[in-house]
């Protein structure tokens, strides 16, 4: 079955104009910065159904006459054309919000008959969008939606439309290249659970998105350090562990550095591609360096000591257990090494870091099949 790209227009492709955000002339005709080159190499390598779904409020009207709207148009479709990018389907609806048809996005009226057709693969597919309608849209679809941000148009959520939308977002990026890079390489996202008589531990890891982070642990200063790699290693990440704190905290944080390891090390199941080393970084008067290879071998080095027994309810000693099970479970040679004369702005530097030697060593080439090792496998 085909994969479908939904793409927005304003916003996306063609640059809304700040004063009116109508694109009703040639000379208001901007591309947004990449778009031109990052579509012709999706239609150049990728197969994808390729779909224009666009609100073009009261198009036909008064205020906004279609003989505006079409010259911007065509000249639009015929640059991607130029480029080799050629939509299979363009739709524009011409309603007001108000008017309450379904056709109008993020009703699915303009493209019913693309859902539960035998050839198309909603679920592997995606929605290009700059709006929150456009993420709606992927989630009515049960496609995926890839939140295109802007300086001009921010996303607006209520809590609960966060909360219902946010799962539905594959990648955030403001860089047409990231959309490039990540429809060509795939989503490296893993859910993992790892159960034992002592915790109880869900992981979900996205290694490709925006630094968004739900920890709970249980402990607060675990869980602020792990935040940090979410947010310094631009990954989604989500840790619910329940542990037996009653006892102490040693399982919990323990077990959950094994299985956030084992979440990495199923991510990185195809390693083609990636840099796979990665290093860095001070805070304030701690220096901190953390070498890192996703090269499949275990190791640890830790050069890093301190003087307190606790910083908040975390023990400090447990801060070598939690990067031996992370190396253990991940398969990864870590080599950590910091000083420096504030406890907390030594871990914290620590794991600062951590996330950015994983985000520099988990990054891909999309235009590389190397496997970086001379062994020919990791």
């Amino acid at each position: 079955m085909k994969r479908i790209l939904f793409v927005d227009r304003d916003g996306v492709i063609l640059q809304e104009p700040p004063i009116d955000f109508q694109v009703d002339s040639i000379d208001k005709t901007t591309f947004v910065k990449g778009c031109i080159t990052a579509l012709g190499k999706i239609s150049a390598e990728l197969n994808f159904y390729k779909v224009m779904v666009t609100n073009q409020d009261g198009l036909g009207t008064e205020s906004f006459p279609a003989d505006t709207f079409y010259p911007a148009q065509n000249l639009m479709l015929r640059t991607l054309a130029g480029e080799g990018f050629v939509f299979d389907e363009v739709h524009v609806d011409e309603t007001f919000a108000a008017n309450g048809k379904d056709t109008r996005k993020p009703g699915t009226g303009m493209i019913s008959h693309l859902m539960n057709h035998v050839d198309f693969d909603l679920t592997n597919s995606y929605v290009i969008g700059d709006r929150w309608s456009d993420i709606q849209l992927a989630k009515n679809l049960g496609a995926k939606a890839i939140y295109l941000t802007s300086p001009v148009q921010s996303l607006k959520l209520t809590a609960e439309q966060e909360e219902s939308l946010r799962p539905t977002i594959a990648l955030e990026t403001s860089d047409w290249n990231e959309i490039y890079t990540f429809l060509k390489l795939g989503m490296r996202s893993v859910v993992h659970e790892r159960n034992t008589n002592e915790t109880k531990i869900k992981v979900a890891l996205n290694l490709d998105g925006s630094g968004k982070a739900t920890i709970d642990t249980g402990l607060g200063f675990f869980d602020h350090m792990l935040d940090q790699i979410a947010r310094h290693g631009k990954m989604d990440l989500t840790i619910e562990t329940k542990g037996d704190l009653h006892i102490d905290e040693h399982h919990t944080i323990e077990d959950t550095g094994l299985a956030l390891g084992e979440a990495f090390g199923k991510a990185l199941a195809d390693k083609r591609g990636m840099e796979r080393y990665g290093f860095a970084l001070p805070m304030d008067e701690a220096e901190a360096k953390v070498l890192i290879d996703f090269g499949g071998r275990n190791w640890l080095v830790w050069d890093a000591e301190f003087k307190r027994e606790k910083i908040g309810e975390m023990p400090t000693e447990m801060f070598f257990h939690f990067f031996k099970s992370f190396s253990d479970a991940a398969k990864c040679n870590l080599n950590i090494y910091c000083r420096g004369d504030n406890e907390h702005h030594k871990i914290e530097a620590i794991f600062k870091a951590f996330a950015k030697a994983i985000k520099m060593a988990v990054k891909r080439d999309p235009l590389s099949n190397y496997l970086p090792s001379t062994k020919g496998v990791l």
